[in-house]
């Protein structure tokens, strides 16, 4: 079984934040230069959320909020749950699904080592049944 660890590997250890006192706007304009759909929240070294274009829709387009008068604190999700690198795929996708989340942070002995979203979950399975029926395909043939 896949782990967090092997996907991180794979996808590389680059991983943006920001600080909760950051307005919204630039939580969004982070998120559109780098191509992602959520931002972990640190205060120092410590995680205190998770923002997601999702917060934004909610808590700021729909409630006719200003986002570059929000702030990232004031709509970010506080109850993140996390995992640590040894997680397997099945395991994130279970909590995934049970706490309705799209990302979940990775915690080595506290700290923020990584993201994992449900597309790079989905992304790892998919290898994985491509390989297992590439190796069935070599069986059958031989």
């Amino acid at each position: 079984m896949t782990t967090v660890q092997e996907i991180l590997n794979e996808k590389g250890h680059d991983l943006y934040r920001i600080g909760p006192d950051h307005s919204v706007l630039d939580a969004l304009r982070l998120m559109a230069e780098q191509e992602v759909g959520a931002l972990p929240v640190v205060d120092g070294e410590r995680l205190v959320g998770l923002i997601s274009e999702r917060d934004y829709a909610r808590k700021v387009i729909l409630l006719d909020r200003s986002s570059s008068d929000t702030r990232v604190r004031d709509i970010m999700m506080t109850r993140v749950p996390c995992v640590s690198p040894t997680r397997t795929v099945e395991e994130c996708m279970a909590l995934m699904t049970d706490k309705r989340v799209r990302h979940l942070p990775v915690l080595q002995d506290g700290h923020l080592v990584g993201l994992v979203s449900i597309g790079d979950l989905v992304k790892s399975i998919i290898d994985e049944q491509q390989f297992i029926i590439s190796q069935l395909e070599l069986y059958i043939a031989s």
